[in-house]
């Protein structure tokens, strides 16, 4: 069968495979629904050189966004900006590659954040609610997404019923971290924010944990969790809507992990 030229350009123009009778492949209108690498097309038996340089820039984005500095200074002052007391501690990890190596080291502070924390924490008349933020596996998620969000949730919690620590800024730390803190702290709630492992379409995606009554012995399924939080996914206003919803139902029935039920109809927080 004689293969039309024209079409067949046409469909590898349009980042797309002829289908059997020479057309584009109608799984490319799915493109703009999705980041995921659906209809790149082909050249012969291969991926086309577009699609080939596209997927090894988004990975190079990726280990940028492992590797990325976090500046805890610069973040600090934002919330300051914003008006936030901030408080800026340290796990037992001080560089990446360690970060990377030795996970346990970032679940804990290190002995001197620790005595300030506890000192700072004089001060802090009824808190009952950590509020974390950490660079985790992606600085640039912290960076781009943590201040929205932190700064939307506050303006959705009743302030009689939460009474939220200063913001406490971390690097190097991992989930587990707000169970260290919020065992020291004696809180109710406690909400780490932190940067995801990127993946090949998101560098910058961001993560919410919760966890009600956190204590060193709780366990990932005392947990509660939004990811992909990022303006392509799921924008940090509507992922502050969402933990509103949540911690308030965990405030109100007092209980958390799993056997909190996420009941949410995500489309009804974006018409509000």
């Amino acid at each position: 069968m004689k293969t039309d030229i024209t079409k067949t350009n046409n469909a590898v123009r349009a980042n797309s495979l002829p289908n059997k009778m020479g057309g584009a492949d109608p799984w490319v209108s799915l493109q703009a629904l999705t980041d995921a690498r659906i209809a790149i097309g082909r050249s012969g038996g291969s991926q086309r050189t577009p699609s080939i340089l596209d997927f090894r820039l988004a990975h190079a984005r990726a280990r940028d966004a492992v590797f990325a500095p976090f500046d805890a200074e610069k973040l600090a002052s934002e919330f300051k900006d914003a008006g936030f007391e901030t408080l800026i501690l340290n796990t037992k990890i001080s560089d990446k590659s360690s970060y990377l190596m030795n996970p346990e080291g970032g679940k804990e502070l290190n002995e001197e954040s620790k005595k300030r924390l506890c000192e700072a924490a004089k001060t802090w008349d009824g808190v009952n609610f950590a509020l974390i933020v950490s660079d985790g596996l992606s600085a640039t998620a912290a960076n781009e997404n943590a201040l929205e969000t932190v700064s939307e949730l506050v303006k959705l919690l009743p302030a009689d019923k939460w009474k939220i620590s200063p913001i406490m800024i971390i690097p190097f730390a991992r989930v587990k971290i707000q169970d260290y803190i919020g065992q020291i702290l004696g809180v109710r709630h406690s909400l780490v924010l932190i940067g995801e492992r990127p993946g090949l379409g998101s560098p910058d995606s961001l993560s919410a944990y919760f966890t009600y009554k956190p204590r060193w012995e709780s366990v990932e399924s005392d947990r509660n969790c939004i990811s992909n939080i990022r303006m392509q996914g799921m924008p940090p206003k509507i992922a502050a809507r969402k933990l509103a919803l949540l911690l308030g139902e965990s405030l109100r029935l007092g209980i958390g992990g799993t056997a909190l039920k996420d009941n949410i109809d995500d489309a009804k927080l974006l018409e509000s």
